[in-house]
C-alpha cells in the first residue's frame, strides 16, 4: 500500500480497507470506518475554510493517516509495527471483545500516539505551537463524529449501556482515553517530542507506546465482574463483522455540519 499523498487518497484507501473486511468479514473494517467519516469531515471543513489554515490541515491530516495505514499494511504482511497498534489488530482477530472495545483500542494507538508524531511532522521542525487553534478544531470534529458513532454502537449492541453499572472500573479507563484527555495528551507530548533528535527522538515515542500499549492492554483485559457483563452485551451484539462495518459504514444519518460546529 502506498502513502497517501492527499486527503482524497486517504478516503480512497480507507474505502479499500472497509471495502476488503466486508468481503473477508474482518473486524479491521470498524474503525476504518469510523475514520473514513471523520476524515471525510476533517476534508469538509477544511473546503468550508473552518481551520485557520487549510493547507497545513490537510498536510497534517494525510501525515496522521499515513500512521494508521502503515501499521494496518505492517499487520497485514505480518511486519512488526507499534505496539499499541499491536494489540489493537491481534484483538480484531478475536471475536469476544466488543465492538466499542476494537474502535477504542484503535482510537487508543492512532489519537493517543500517532496525533503527537504527527503534528511534530507536520510542522517540519518549525514552530508548531501557531496550529494549535486548527489542532483543537480537529479534535472536535473528531469528538463530535466519534461520539455520534458510538451511540449508533446501540443498534448494533443493544445492552451496551451495562457498562455503566461499572462506572468506578472500566469506565474510569474510558476518561483515561477520552477525545478530550487525548487530545491534551497528543499536545503534550508533542511539546515534549517536537525539539528531540536522534535517539532521543525515538526514546520518546518507544516510552509513549509503551504507555499506550499499557492502556490498551487495560481495554482488553476486564476483572471477574466485569468480565460477565461484557460475556453479557456481548449475547445481544450482531455476531458477523462484514454485517457491523455495512452499518457503520453505510448508515445514513444527518450529522451536525462541520461549519456549525462549537470548534
Amino acid at each position: 500500500m502506498m502513502a497517501a499523498a492527499t486527503i482524497d487518497d486517504v478516503l480512497a484507501q480507507l474505502s479499500s480497507i472497509i471495502d476488503d473486511s466486508i468481503k473477508t468479514n474482518s473486524r479491521a473494517g470498524y474503525f476504518a470506518a469510523l475514520y473514513h467519516k471523520v476524515t471525510s469531515s476533517v476534508k469538509l471543513g477544511i473546503q468550508n475554510n473552518v481551520f485557520d489554515d487549510g493547507k497545513r490541515m490537510e498536510i497534517l491530516d494525510v501525515i496522521f493517516a499515513n500512521r494508521y495505514l502503515a501499521a494496518y499494511d505492517q499487520w497485514k504482511n505480518n511486519k512488526p509495527t507499534t505496539g499499541s497498534w499491536k494489540v489493537a489488530f491481534e484483538t480484531v482477530e478475536k471475536g469476544q471483545p466488543l465492538v466499542l472495545q476494537h474502535l477504542l483500542l484503535g482510537m487508543n494507538a492512532h489519537i493517543n500516539l500517532d496525533l503527537g508524531i504527527a503534528v511534530v511532522a507536520a510542522a517540519k521542525g518549525q514552530d508548531f505551537q501557531s496550529a494549535g487553534n486548527d489542532f483543537n478544531k480537529l479534535n472536535a470534529i473528531i469528538s463530535a463524529l466519534t461520539n455520534d458513532v458510538i451511540a449508533e454502537l446501540n443498534r448494533v449492541s443493544p445492552l451496551l449501556s451495562l457498562l455503566g453499572l461499572h462506572a468506578t472500573n472500566y469506565n474510569s479507563i474510558l476518561i483515561q482515553f477520552s477525545i478530550g484527555n487525548a487530545r491534551d495528551g497528543a499536545w503534550r507530548f508533542a511539546e515534549e517530542l517536537h525539539p528531540l533528535t536522534g535517539n532521543d527522538y525515538d526514546g520518546c515515542i518507544i516510552a509513549r507506546d509503551k504507555n499506550i500499549t499499557q492502556l490498551a492492554e487495560s481495554l482488553v483485559h476486564a476483572n471477574t465482574l466485569l468480565k460477565i457483563t461484557l460475556w453479557i452485551i456481548h449475547l445481544f451484539e450482531w455476531r458477523r463483522p462484514s454485517r457491523i462495518v455495512k452499518a457503520l459504514w453505510e448508515y445514513k444519518k444527518t450529522y451536525l455540519k462541520v461549519s456549525q460546529m462549537n470548534i
